[in-house]
């Protein structure tokens, strides 16, 4: 039996620490940067395997994700990847990265508080020099100005050769960014997904 004071200090509770529900963590984190995060309804499992199909994950040694969120995308690459490889998460929300390293106990994962911007970086603090693939669901057409350009240039800079950028997004305003530093593009559009997504792959020549 729960007495009406003790429902009170749970609802409290679950408003500070929505008791680990990620559904919880996604939301608040679109709430405290919404033009950082894509969307507020996480990516569908459709949407994921087919963003990730290209990839070749026995020769992958090194796979970026920036803006992971509460790792919707992470396990599924934790997963595929070899178990000497390494999976480096960028988000600028700190209440993320915090989640990533309490959900996830997986050597292999580096979830680090950063900007996308940075990624050359981020990569030499984790001891590389080069990224097999990158992904990214980051919300291109409502970054803060410059922000976008800087992202996709330092992106194609971290990459090696024949290594590929990975986005999914819901609006091709996207390929502004992409085009100046890509010249083989793949495209693809998933509609089970809430919204329908477009999907890019950046292949680096």
């Amino acid at each position: 039996m729960t007495f009406p004071g003790e429902q009170v200090q749970r609802t409290r509770a679950f408003a500070r620490h929505g008791s680990g529900n990620p559904l919880w963590h996604f939301l608040r984190g679109f709430l405290k940067h919404p033009v950082m995060v894509g969307s507020i309804i996480p990516s569908s499992k459709t949407l994921i395997d087919r963003m990730l199909k290209p990839v070749d994950w026995a020769n992958c040694k090194l796979f970026v994700e920036y803006g992971p969120g509460v790792g919707t995308f992470t396990q599924h690459i934790l997963d595929r990847m070899a178990p000497d490889a390494v999976l480096l998460t960028i988000d600028t929300n700190p209440d993320f990265t915090a989640y990533l390293n309490a959900k996830f106990r997986d050597s292999r994962l580096r979830a680090v508080t950063g900007s996308a911007a940075d990624v050359r970086r981020i990569m030499a603090d984790v001891g590389f020099d080069e990224a097999d693939y990158i992904l990214s669901g980051l919300p291109f057409s409502t970054l803060p100005a410059g922000v976008g350009p800087a992202i996709a240039a330092a992106t194609a800079d971290a990459l090696r050769p024949g290594g590929a950028f990975l986005v999914y997004q819901f609006s091709p305003k996207v390929l502004d960014f992409l085009r100046p530093n890509f010249e083989r593009i793949d495209r693809a559009m998933e509609w089970v997904n809430v919204p329908p997504a477009q999907l890019f792959w950046c292949w680096k020549d």
